[in-house]
């Protein structure tokens, strides 16, 4: 298990890592906010559009050549712009990082659900994304770091080793795991699935933390600059936000093995603390800021694991990377569409205003939950435990 947490990891530092250090450290290519603009939605942009597709690929031919496949090409794509700092390269390396995690993060979601029992997933899901979230908040960091100390290219060199390590340690410690019969599916067939409560249900949850996640990390500073807040202390409501979400994972995901916690219990109530913060977050000075951060942290902390264990119970083990794929799909679009949605309500009304219309979409889906009972032959994904 522990190369596919450092899969996870390499992900989320590699796009944090070089995201927080496009704009201040790449003048020579970075020469305007839309080129800043374009850079950063590259690699999400692969993303959203290869991660289906390498999905079905991993249950095709498996998810551990897959797996490798994608972090030697992540190594290669992070060398390219090691050897020749130009603008040009600089496009390159980031749509091919982009191509190479749309390759290995639904794969290693994928091997994470093979490679323990259902009884484990939550445990096994709620340590990978706790690896995550240590990527996601040291990326900025030690990211900012590498690049004072040698410019973006020390930060590109440091990923193509780390992506070319990991290869390795997968290689020689991750097993082979047999592809499954498949039954012919047709594109009917898909669709069927992938429209099926089993799917929807966890796949907008991720989606809706992910969401708020996005704004929490976004707009946060903006509201503590605005109540007069410096870089320290609005630096530091984005780390408590990394910090509880990195903490509550694993706490959740062995909750949900040993019965503590059910899926459907355990998301409708990440979404309400996610909601919660988002309302703290309309609170004037550090208390709101701070406040909204944990509760969002924590909320989508109780969601990334359960999702996507109650994901991998749902789904055929020899579909489980179009499954992976499609979920990720579904992450991404919530990782673009939160901010989207309270940058264009703020800038009609104000940035509370985007805030509460977020909130108020995640605090929706509990509330349907409440009047509308799961549909018959869905099962539940844990054994019946409900």
């Amino acid at each position: 298990m522990w190369p596919l947490y450092a899969a996870g990891f390499t992900t989320a530092f590699g796009a944090h890592g070089i995201a927080a250090n496009l704009g201040g450290h790449a003048a020579g290519a970075v020469t305007s906010l839309l080129v800043l603009g374009g850079l950063l939605a590259l690699y999400d942009g692969a993303e959203v559009l290869l991660k289906p597709l390498f999905g079905t690929l991993a249950d095709r031919i498996g998810a551990r050549p897959v797996l490798l496949g994608g972090l030697i090409a992540f190594a290669a794509a992070s060398a390219l712009y090691v050897v020749a700092d130009s603008p040009g390269l600089l496009w390159a390396a980031r749509l091919g990082q982009g191509a190479a995690a749309s390759a290995f993060s639904p794969s290693a979601s994928a091997l994470v659900a093979r490679l323990n029992p259902a009884a484990k997933h939550g445990r096994a899901f709620g340590s990978y994304g706790f690896y995550k979230s240590i990527g996601y908040t040291l990326g900025p960091l030690l990211g900012g770091v590498l690049v004072w100390a040698g410019g973006l290219q020390l930060l590109f060199a440091v990923l193509a080793v780390l992506g070319a390590a990991v290869a390795v340690w997968a290689a020689l410690a991750v097993p082979v795991v047999p592809l499954l019969p498949k039954a012919r599916q047709t594109v009917l067939d898909l669709a069927r699935r992938l429209a099926d409560p089993a799917f929807l249900a966890p796949t907008s949850a991720l989606a809706a933390a992910t969401a708020a996640l996005s704004v929490g990390v976004g707009f946060l500073p903006v509201s503590g600059r605005a109540a007069g807040l410096g870089t320290v202390a609005t630096g530091a409501a984005v780390s408590v936000l990394a910090a509880c979400a990195a903490v509550v994972q694993p706490r959740a995901g062995r909750a949900l093995d040993h019965g503590r916690l059910t899926t459907r219990t355990g998301i409708a109530t990440g979404l309400l603390f996610a909601a919660a913060g988002l309302g703290c977050a309309m609170l004037p000075g550090l208390t709101g800021v701070l406040l909204g951060a944990a509760l969002i942290g924590t909320g989508t902390g109780l969601i990334t694991p359960l999702g996507f264990a109650a994901l991998a119970a749902s789904t055929p083990k020899e579909r489980l990377g179009q499954t992976m794929g499609a979920a990720e799909l579904g992450r991404e679009l919530g990782d673009a569409g939160g901010p989207l949605l309270v940058a264009t309500v703020a800038s009609l009304t104000t940035l509370t205003h985007g805030y509460a219309t977020l909130g108020a979409l995640l605090a929706l889906g509990p509330a349907l939950a409440v009047v509308r009972r799961r549909p018959a032959g869905g099962g539940d994904p844990h054994g019946g435990r409900r």
